[in-house]
């Protein structure tokens, strides 16, 4: 099953100025990772316009401005003493990288999911792109291999739209989420893409606008 560009805007109305390109492209990608039910496209699209802001968004930016936000969402960087607390010294390390997006992406995500250290500018360069956010080398290599794409050497890919649909798309699939899909397991979801339930009421507002554009029960 194919969704329409009007299936489409009536789920993600902020989508306009893109979804003319976005219906194709979602259409393939979920085509060819077996995301074909009603019931798996409602999930899908409603998680897919969340993490996008509607398609509109296929780069993290992480350019903020307030230091003690920064140190509470990007714990890895700045809770150095992993005990879950945001102190006033590493609030005020963190007021260091405010305003620039390159140099927080290369401090939070330094040394793990294959980066190198803060140095290497593998944070930034491997920082979430897609409609569903690719985070990391080790995972810009899976998808790259998966999807037939040299995304270790050139991750900008995923900013083009048919690449940031197929790659949201086979971090679905690659991850299990037909199955919770078809469950029904919405909240889980989101726990595998998101790490927890940050945009928990749009996510679910979505997905009640998927479910209704696709003739699906609302219950």
């Amino acid at each position: 099953m194919s969704i329409t560009q009007q299936q489409l805007l009536q789920i993600l109305p902020n989508a306009r100025p893109v979804a003319g390109v976005f219906v194709s492209a979602l259409n393939q990608a979920m085509a060819r990772f077996d995301i074909t039910s009603p019931v798996r496209q409602a999930a899908f699209v409603a998680q897919v316009g969340h993490e996008s802001q509607h398609l509109t968004k296929l780069s993290e930016s992480l350019y903020y401005k307030d230091a003690a936000r920064v140190a509470g969402l990007f714990k890895y960087g700045f809770d150095l003493n992993r005990n879950g607390k945001v102190d006033a010294a590493e609030v005020a390390d963190a007021q260091a990288y405010l305003r620039n997006s390159e140099k927080l992406a290369n401090r939070v995500y330094a040394n793990r999911m294959g980066n190198g250290p803060e140095a290497s500018g593998d944070g930034y360069r491997y920082r979430a792109r897609g409609c569903i956010g690719i985070t990391g080398r080790d995972m810009y290599r899976r998808c790259g291999h998966a999807l037939g794409l040299p995304l270790v050497d050139r991750p900008e890919l995923l900013e083009l739209p048919g690449n940031a649909a197929l790659s949201a798309a086979w971090f679905w699939w690659d991850h299990g989420l037909n199955e919770l899909a078809d469950a029904g397991a919405f909240d889980s979801i989101t726990r595998v893409i998101n790490g927890g339930q940050t945009g928990r009421e749009d996510r679910l507002e979505l997905w009640a606008k998927a479910k209704v554009a696709l003739c699906l029960p609302s219950i």
